[in-house]
């Protein structure tokens, strides 16, 4: 009885030790959304992981260049192996050009973004290789009166683990 006893207590442990950083400590690649983004995404802590990223869109009228920043809770999916789900937030700073829309030589603002994060996180086994998809609702605060809820935002992110 005493040896199943601890068979099972060592089972839950190992169970409830199971994390993110299990399947990769760090990886760096790109965001495939809006916009398009330069990633890197590191784990602090057995569930807890920040992503840094910087972007560009182009619209007909003009464009921006954003730098992110978030905070994300990881969470295993015990049915498939490497699969999580996270939540999280975070902020940006976006740089807009409006080509000759307000005034014949073009006009610059800056604002800001408050975003929220929900997404799956895929880790696979015998390659290097991290996917995501997520989505990311985010209320532009800053110039111009452009202070929005934008839901329509979101990526696939696709980096290469640079460690375990």
């Amino acid at each position: 009885m005493k040896l199943k006893l601890i068979a099972f207590c060592a089972a839950f442990f190992m169970i409830g030790s199971l994390s993110a950083q299990e399947y990769y400590k760090s990886a760096v690649g790109a965001r495939l959304g809006s916009p398009i983004s330069a990633s890197y995404k590191t784990f602090i802590s057995d569930k807890a992981a920040i992503e840094a990223y910087a972007g560009l869109r182009s619209y007909g009228f003009g464009s921006w260049f954003n730098v992110s920043g978030a905070y994300q809770v990881h969470n295993p999916i015990n049915d498939i192996d490497g699969l999580q789900w996270y939540y999280g937030g975070g902020v940006s700073v976006f740089f807009w050009n409006y080509d000759n829309v307000f005034a014949d030589s073009g006009f610059s603002s800056t604002s800001f973004g408050l975003q929220g994060y929900l997404g799956l996180d895929y880790a696979f086994d015998d390659i290097p290789l991290n996917l995501t998809l997520d989505w990311i609702p985010t209320f532009f605060i800053g110039d111009l009166n452009i202070n929005s809820f934008g839901a329509g935002y979101g990526s696939l992110g696709v980096r290469y683990i640079l460690s375990q």
